[in-house]
């Protein structure tokens, strides 16, 4: 049975988190001050700790400080609004959460459930690093390089927490495969993961589409419209390009991280979800918050564990295995052996590479198209993305719409794809299937145009 410790010195506050603890089938101590529960500590290690941080003999946060714990061990903060930042202050020290009073018992119960499976966690991440580390990959990350198991350590730190991250690097680093490493790693990993881009939506549908919405319709029938941050629930979500996010969907998502708590649209009625929020930028958080686009409260909320996500050019030696696993995954797809000569890997590692990773990608993926059995040294990387960057653009009018937008794109990468679609569907980054079910649907709409058009031409 799990072993839990509450130290708070309101008594009804202690008996409430008594009490819930227990119905989740864990064995309770309880102590009211530093002293006592030092004295708890001194019986019996506890999986967990919920921890007041006003004691009155001193700060909650200097148990967390001074505790040698193990890794079975973690620390959850409990603190009123006004010691909100000495809550965030003892996340950046190790504790794996906090919650503010009055408490969410949903919230608490929730973390509870997760909290048997964080020993095991804790202890696959310590024996796999080495492991990984030695195949050169970690969780869905590929990279032997100094700065990358620096990364992992990172990584492995903030996985088994619930605390926020903010991912901070140059496009095309692998900012998703990392956020996803962090949620594959975590107690929330058998949970929703979802992405959210905070810049590909107009402000009015960022609020929609991430909070959510209420209506009422004709004859008074309700509906609702469920935002990302509820369908996360349980689990993770990232805030890609989170500094395009408008600044009223900055105060509210700046709620949510201090209470667990939202408001949809339309609603004056409070909604609840356990997520874990990772946002991820390319522009400096610092300027953007300079220039008034981002809220310095914010910020400060989010980058409670900033991870930096190293350009490909900081990753010394990692080209050559990166652009080997590319081609390995396109020969296993495509039933092909091509291999690239050693030219060809000298040329490439010293190419800079300022689209990163993603550059890299797509350069392996076009190199394939253009050689024989082998990818030789006589192709200039640069040069050739360049022309073949030039070749792929499609120029549309203002104010052309979406659907159509799509269609375009869709067609001209199959038509450079040479018609393959499981190509065409891997360059676009969809399924095979819903390929087809595009392709499918620009048949049917070209059949219904036909009438139209021989009606027309008559």
């Amino acid at each position: 049975m799990p072993h839990a410790l509450v130290v708070d010195d309101d008594a009804d506050t202690r008996e409430m988190l008594t009490r819930v603890v227990a119905s989740e089938g864990y064995s309770v101590a309880a102590a009211d001050s530093l002293q006592s529960a030092r004295a708890q500590l001194a019986r019996r290690t506890p999986d967990v700790i919920f921890v007041d941080l006003s004691l009155p003999d001193g700060d909650g946060i200097v148990l967390a400080r001074e505790l040698e714990r193990p890794l079975a061990t973690d620390i959850v903060l409990v603190t009123g609004h006004a010691s909100l930042d000495s809550a965030i202050e003892g996340l950046r020290l190790g504790a794996s959460d906090y919650l503010t009073k009055p408490i969410n018992v949903e919230r608490l119960t929730q973390f509870l459930r997760r909290q048997p499976r964080t020993t095991d966690l804790k202890q696959e991440i310590g024996e796999l690093r080495d492991e990984l580390r030695q195949a050169g990959r970690f969780g869905r990350l590929l990279g032997n390089s100094p700065v990358m198991h620096e990364l992992y350590d990172r990584i492995a730190r903030v996985a088994p927490t619930s605390a926020p991250v903010l991912l901070l690097g140059e496009k095309g680093t692998g900012k998703e495969f990392s956020a996803r490493t962090i949620h594959d790693l975590s107690r929330r990993r058998r949970a929703p993961y979802l992405v959210f881009d905070c810049s590909a939506l107009p402000g009015q549908l960022i609020d929609l589409e991430l909070f959510g919405r209420e209506h009422t319709g004709a004859g008074g029938f309700e509906s609702r419209h469920v935002g990302f941050l509820e369908r996360a629930h349980g689990g993770t979500l990232l805030l890609a390009n989170v500094t395009a996010l408008p600044l009223a969907a900055q105060v509210k998502l700046l709620r949510f991280l201090d209470s667990g708590n939202f408001v949809s649209a339309a609603s004056s009625a409070p909604l609840s979800a356990d997520v874990r929020i990772i946002a991820a930028t390319d522009v400096r958080p610092a300027t953007a918050v300079a220039e008034g686009r981002f809220r310095d409260d914010l910020l400060q909320r989010l980058e409670i564990f900033p991870i930096h996500v190293p350009s490909l050019r900081q990753r010394n030696g990692d080209v050559r295995t990166l652009a080997q696993h590319f081609l390995d995954e396109i020969n296993g797809s495509e039933g092909t052996k091509k291999r690239f000569s050693r030219a060809a890997l000298a040329r490439l590692q010293e190419h800079s590479w300022p689209g990163n990773v993603r550059e890299l990608k797509n350069y392996v993926h076009r190199a394939y198209l253009h050689a024989g059995s082998v990818i030789d040294g006589g192709e200039a990387v640069s040069t050739d993305a360049q022309a073949d960057d030039t070749d792929d653009l499609i120029t549309v009018r203002i104010g052309t719409p979406l659907e159509e937008i799509e269609r375009r794109v869709t067609m001209a990468t199959l038509a450079r794809c040479g018609g393959v679609k499981k190509r065409a569907a891997a360059t676009l980054g969809i399924s095979l299937k819903t390929l087809y079910n595009r392709l499918e649907a620009y048949a049917a709409k070209d059949a219904a145009r036909a009438p139209e058009t021989a009606r027309d031409t008559a």
